[in-house]
């Protein structure tokens, strides 16, 4: 078994270090150990004014990473060495970017300008990938039918957009996600990797192995196609209790998939159709595509 890095001890004696070394309020901080799980710190400081990260030693991108997500202006407060001892320093993270991490130690991230809100149904702007297929009022439906739990383990097929959703909420869980397009796979991994989300898995297809070697979903979504039957299948193989949610724009695909679901023991699923319209520059309003969302889960 590992020896835990960061012991209760060695937690508080940083933040006590913090404490009398820092005019930040403690009582708001969120702490997070990177070093335990695969946590983002980007999303996190994003959403929390203080945030008081523990750092693994050998992270050479970390400052660039929060810079290139448009963090710059945060405060990072820090020191040099691994021993909550000594001067603690203070500057922003655009001054950081040519640094890494040189020892595992807590740092101190500071951003005036979070917004204490959890991102859903995100606009495009937010991602590095086309998100125009399923729009963002449509996300939002779908991603409160999936009820995504922070320590969730997430299966997403077909949606890069969702997948990038899903790792925000399951901040100490993992997301297995599945692009059978490899552009769609390329632009996905860029978008992981410009927020530096390390709770996420790129897949390009979905099998028995592949679930097998992952942790066994809780929630699942699917964007319905010719092997969507297959892919349920597999999922609730491994979790019957799991929740799933499919996707589709073809209302026979959506009453086959009623009828997929119950095969697999899944008894009055629901299906949901959902219309969103805009108003255009000339007072008319537009429809978009109006997709039927169909959600279930087995009774265990």
């Amino acid at each position: 078994m590992k020896k835990e890095q960061f012991t209760n001890e060695k937690i508080l004696s940083w933040m006590q270090y913090y404490a009398d070394r820092t005019p930040i309020d403690l009582e708001q901080i969120k702490m997070m150990d990177i070093t335990k799980k695969n946590k983002n710190l980007i999303p996190t400081v994003e959403s929390h004014k203080a945030v008081l990260a523990f750092m693994e030693a050998g992270d050479q991108n970390i400052f660039y990473n929060m810079w290139n997500a448009g963090l710059g202006d945060c405060q990072v407060w820090y020191n040099e060495g691994s021993v909550p001892e000594g001067d603690v320093k203070h500057d922003k993270v655009s001054d950081m970017i040519n640094r890494g991490i040189n020892a595992s130690a807590a740092m101190l991230v500071v951003n005036e300008n979070s917004r204490n809100t959890i991102k859903i149904g995100l606009d495009n702007p937010y991602f590095r990938i086309n998100a125009s297929g399923i729009g963002s009022e449509v996300r939002t439906v779908i991603l409160n039918k999936m009820d995504i739990d922070r320590e969730d383990t997430v299966c997403v097929v077909g949606s890069s957009a969702l997948s990038i959703e899903a790792a925000f909420q399951a901040s100490e869980g993992k997301v297995i996600a599945v692009e059978y397009n490899g552009h769609d796979r390329d632009a996905l991994e860029e978008s992981v990797a410009y927020y530096d989300l390390r709770n996420v898995e790129v897949f390009d297809h979905v099998d028995e192995e592949m679930l097998k070697a992952e942790a066994s979903p809780d929630v699942a979504f699917l964007t319905a196609s010719a092997s969507t039957e297959q892919e349920v299948k597999f999922l609730l193989r491994e979790n019957p209790g799991m929740n799933i949610v499919i996707y589709t724009l073809d209302f026979v695909a959506a009453a086959a998939m009623r009828g997929t679901l119950e095969k697999a023991g899944i008894k009055e699923a629901e299906v949901l159709q959902i219309s969103v319209a805009r108003l255009a520059a000339n007072n008319a309003f537009q429809a978009q595509p109006a997709p039927w969302i169909i959600t279930g889960r087995r009774e265990c």
